[in-house]
């Protein structure tokens, strides 16, 4: 037998208007403290990685500098696909292949000079073949030592944080449990790195990058590295503000 649900109140609209306001309230006030809490993350110490790690690739081996693709900035997911989790060989853990579901296009990540990478101790052949039979299009590669131990995912999913200046590479985050869940959006992965959205209404530290809010943003298959922003974007963008903030006032 179906258990009968008890739902809210049907009201007028008046009174259904009234009640999302004071809903609207609390949810600014949510988004101003992960604002704020997203700026105190961009402020963590960094601990530098003085170990040599080698991962498989496509290409064959690779460093953990060679992950970031060029980029200054580095999310690696620990995903489980490998013998023993529940799905092998066909699939990989279904938690994490939700999370890789959700994942969106990467150029718009890239574009802020950040690279998402999965990582699992799955052989190279069968990481490809799973990416192709699940059409998910992000780098992944194949642990090969004590890296998954050392940052604290061998046992467990989670997502570490890098960047690097060219010689030295620093852990800036780690997140994992019901942190993971939200991830997949390009704000989800930048709010966590040390750099952040590199937009200029952040509280980030002096120096940090940042260029004009919407300015940057693009369609997937349009940026050019270190091209201007597209001036009739700039217009557009602008008027929408502009719109927006005086409907505001």
């Amino acid at each position: 037998m179906t258990q009968q649900m008890k739902t809210p109140p049907v009201v007028s609209q008046e009174a259904w208007e009234g009640a999302y306001e004071e809903m609207l309230v609390k949810e600014k006030a949510m988004t101003r403290a992960r604002d704020a809490l997203a700026a105190e993350r961009r402020r963590m110490p960094w601990m530098e990685v003085t170990k040599d790690y080698v991962f498989e690739g496509p290409s064959g081996k690779a460093s953990l500098l060679d992950l970031f693709e060029g980029r200054r900035q580095l999310v690696i997911y620990r995903a489980f696909f490998e013998p023993g989790v529940y799905g092998w060989p066909e699939h990989a853990c279904r938690g994490c292949s939700l999370g890789a579901d959700m994942v969106g296009n990467l150029a718009h990540l890239n574009a802020r000079d950040t690279t998402l990478a999965y990582a699992s101790r799955a052989p190279q052949a069968d990481i490809q073949r799973l990416k192709q039979q699940m059409d998910w299009k992000m780098p992944w590669y194949t642990i090969t030592d004590s890296w998954d131990k050392d940052f604290g995912v061998d046992q467990w999913h989670g997502h570490n944080v890098f960047i690097h200046d060219g010689k030295h590479i620093f852990r800036t985050y780690f997140v994992n449990n019901r942190g993971d869940e939200a991830f997949g959006t390009v704000w989800s992965y930048l709010d966590v790195t040390p750099l952040g959205r590199q937009e200029v209404w952040e509280d980030s530290p002096e120096g940090y990058p940042q260029t004009q809010t919407y300015k940057w943003w693009n369609w997937h298959d349009n940026y050019e590295e270190g091209a201007a922003p597209d001036q009739r974007w700039v217009e557009v963008s602008d008027a929408g503000e502009a719109a927006f903030r005086n409907k505001s006032a």
